[in-house]
Order: structure tokens, then sequence, then C-alpha cells
């Protein structure tokens, strides 16, 4: 039996060094915990504990709801920063777990670069579905039936004019199961969304992460997410990284201030088909438009004092990429450039 185990090791050795399979890493300490969020008031009338479930009325009874949910995960010997990941639209802490064929995800890739990796649903999504007033989102016109949209959303993001046809130089990953895993992500909201409550919730968040590691968040957020972020408290952020957010502060507003104040730095990354996208298709607008708006908000950021980055991937010599650079093929060479620039502000 003891051969048999050595044997098992030498095997696994031999293929983590030639089939290129990454090793394991080391997790000194994880857990899942839920931040924010309100009971609901008790439904009229008194709870019957005999009855119990049983009660279809529910009388008495009370919820927990609009609170975010957070799976986190801190490398042995880490560097202690923890990075505070928050998803877009439509989407969950899945994404940053792995890719739609198969590869790590930014979330092995910065445990290995040695951040505490802390994934969050936000309210009314995901693991964290629990409201008071469920909707069906978005739902069609009768408001009866789950509103499909994966070649809208496929076309809106970039990757390419029709599914499953990608734009030519695209790190989306090809083949029809890549694309399958990645329209199986896509998740309803289950209530309304509310901005200005989910920035109240992932301020509990990011507060509770700081009373776990005893540091303020490195905050990376994507899409509908950045919006999120904009809402969010100040005090217990160290940076943020905003990849494609659904626009940056309006210059001069509360949200741009608190940021100044804090003196936040501020990386935004944005991927490729932007500048040199398909002109009759009207998202190409769209996404021209947030790139300037948020090229012209780092502008006053800094001339104001503060740091701020914005990034068009390719002319970084970085192509390819769609709205969702994070599970394309060349996401470590993104998350390389992330670390790059983490290592030039103070944490």
């Amino acid at each position: 039996m003891k051969k048999a185990l050595v044997l098992l090791a030498a095997t696994v050795a031999f293929a983590a060094c030639c089939n290129n399979t990454p090793k394991g890493i080391v997790i000194e300490k994880q857990g899942v915990f839920s931040s924010g969020g309100t009971v609901t008031a008790p439904i009229p009338g008194d709870y019957n504990p005999a009855q119990n479930w049983m009660d279809a009325t529910r009388a008495g009874t009370t919820t927990h709801v609009d609170h975010a949910n957070t799976f986190y995960q801190i490398p042995a010997d880490g560097n202690g920063n923890p990075i505070v990941f928050l998803h877009g639209y439509g989407q969950t802490r899945t994404g940053w777990q792995s890719t739609p064929d198969g590869r790590e995800g930014w979330s092995d890739l910065f445990l290995r670069k040695g951040y505490g990796v802390f994934l969050v649903d936000q309210p009314r999504r995901g693991a964290a579905g629990a409201t008071e007033y469920i909707v069906n989102d978005p739902g069609d016109v009768d408001g009866d039936k789950f509103k499909v949209g994966e070649q809208a959303w496929y076309t809106h993001f970039r990757i390419g004019r029709v599914a499953p046809e990608r734009y030519e130089g695209s790190q989306f990953p090809e083949g029809a199961e890549a694309q399958n895993q990645f329209f199986c992500q896509m998740t309803p909201n289950t209530g309304n969304y509310d901005e200005a409550l989910f920035g109240s919730v992932m301020s509990d968040v990011i507060a509770d992460v700081k009373a776990l590691t005893g540091k303020k968040s490195i905050y990376l957020t994507h899409s509908q997410g950045g919006r999120v972020g904009w809402a969010t408290d100040a005090e217990n952020i160290a940076a943020i990284i905003a990849v494609e957010p659904g626009f940056g502060p309006m210059v001069g507003s509360p949200e741009y201030q608190k940021f100044l104040d804090a003196k936040v730095p501020m990386l935004f990354l944005f991927g490729d088909y932007i500048e040199n996208g398909p002109e009759d298709i009207q998202s190409t607008g769209f996404w021209q438009m947030v790139l300037n708006q948020c090229r012209d908000f780092a502008q006053h950021y800094n001339a104001d004092g503060g740091n701020a980055k914005v990034v068009y991937l390719p002319d970084e010599g970085i192509t390819g990429n769609s709205h969702f650079m994070f599970q394309e093929k060349n996401n470590d060479v993104i998350a390389d450039y992330i670390e790059n620039w983490l290592k030039t502000i103070d944490l």
C-alpha cells in the first residue's frame, strides 16, 4: 500500500510537471458569511409552533432579507491584502471562480499571488437571493415568464456579432461547451435593483473584511458592480479596480468627493472591440461613451490630487478581450497587469 501511495504521488507530480496542471493552493482559512440586510416585520397573527411549517399563512414568522453572501479564502503565507470581488448584472461570484473552458479564474490566480479573496453575491442575487418582494426579473411584457436574451448579451458584451461566432482575434474560449458554460452562469435578480441599498450592504461587507483581516480591501468590481462600487463607503477601501464599469462617478458628485477625500487609487480596465467595434451595432457607441466618460473622470480626479488610471488594453498590446476579460484565454496576463499596478500603490 505504501508503495502504491508513493507511485500515485509520483504520477501526480509528473502530471503537474508535464501537463502544466496548476499546483495546489494551500488555504489557511476559508468560510462563508452574510453582511447587512434586514429582518421583515412578522406576518400578522400568532406563530403556532405545533403547526409550524404546516401553517400556510406563516403567521408570526419573519425572514432575513437583502443581505450579501460572501465566500472567502485566505492563502497560507499570503501578503495579507484582501480583494473583494463584486460581480456584474446577471452574474454571481461563479464568474470569478473558473472560466467557461475550465481554467483557473481570477480567484485562484490572485490566491496564488498571495491575496485573500472574498467573493460576494450581492443582495437579491445568487446565494443572497432572499428578499421581501420577489419579482420576475426582467420578465416578459406580461410579467409571467423569464425574459430570455443570451444572444443580446453575447453581442452587447462584444464577444462576437452573433453567437456562436467570435470577433477576429477573440480571447473568448472557443467551442460549444465553453459557450454553454458561459450562458449557464447567468442568473436573474430575485428583487428590484436598488443601487443605494446594495452600496450600503457592500459597505457592511467591506467593514466585515476589515474586521476579519485587519486591512482595508482592494475592491474589484465588474460592470453593474462598478456602479454599486461607487455607492460603497470609501473608508475601508484601499484601492478600486473597475473592470468595464457602468460609468465612473460623476465629476464633482458626492461619490467623486468621498473617494478623493479618502485618497483611493483607481484602475479602470477596458477590453477590445470598443474603439474599433462595428459601427452599426448600437453597443459599440455605448462602450465608447463609457470609456470616454471614465477617461474624463480620471483626468479630473488626477487634477484634483487623486490617482486614477484608465487602460484600454489594446493600447498595452493586450488584444481580443470582451467584457468578460477575467474568463478569457489571457485572463492570467490581465491578472499580472493588475498585480503590477497594485505594486505601484501604497496598500
